[in-house]
């Protein structure tokens, strides 16, 4: 029996993205490949080799770490001092805090990824890609989303620079000796 009533449409659930997706599927297989290494090598070479290899990539990274975060704040406090803004160094001190991260995390995959981003070609190269990518990003996305007004920003200020000013509204009517006086009758 159909009572012509219009029956309930609820709006579509947006898709989930491909790395929400296989995201958690991909930590879970890089967790079980790397236990699978720590005991294969801890069978062939034996636990205490493991845990020196561990310990050793504990700490390199922290001192990895740890010189990346001086370099930054150095350039930081230079280029405050000359007052400007820090030139961009292509991403090396990101990539070698992440390098140093991943030699932190227990595990012979992240050690060996973390050493590969310690070298200075693959900085640069991964640098000029992440920021070809976000730039890509930026340019594709919808003006009234975040990326739309950092697009914005970047294009009406380029140099970054905070012009210090007040608003002034001008009423029709008004005169560079102030506002007109009301007419009586």
């Amino acid at each position: 029996m159909t009572t012509g009533a219009p029956t309930p449409t609820h709006p579509a659930r947006p898709r989930r993205s491909r790395l929400r997706t296989f995201l958690p599927l991909g930590i879970a297989a890089w967790l079980v490949l790397e236990i699978w290494l720590l005991t294969v090598v801890a069978g062939a070479a034996g636990g205490l080799t493991v845990f020196l290899l561990l310990l050793a990539g504990l700490v390199l990274g922290t001192v990895v770490i740890k010189r990346a975060g001086r370099r930054a704040f150095q350039n930081l406090n230079e280029a405050l001092q000359r007052g400007g803004t820090p030139a961009p160094s292509g991403g090396g001190n990101g990539l070698m805090m992440l390098g140093g991260l991943l030699l932190m995390l227990p595990g012979l995959i992240s050690d060996a990824v973390g050493l590969l981003l310690l070298i200075p070609p693959v900085q640069k190269a991964l640098g000029r890609y992440a920021e070809r990518t976000v730039e890509r990003k930026l340019r594709q996305a919808d003006p009234g989303s975040l990326g739309g007004a950092f697009q914005q920003a970047r294009i009406h200020r380029p140099d970054g620079k905070v012009v210090q000013g007040e608003v002034i509204r001008d009423e029709p009517g008004d005169t560079p000796e102030g506002p007109r006086p009301p007419l009586t009758h």
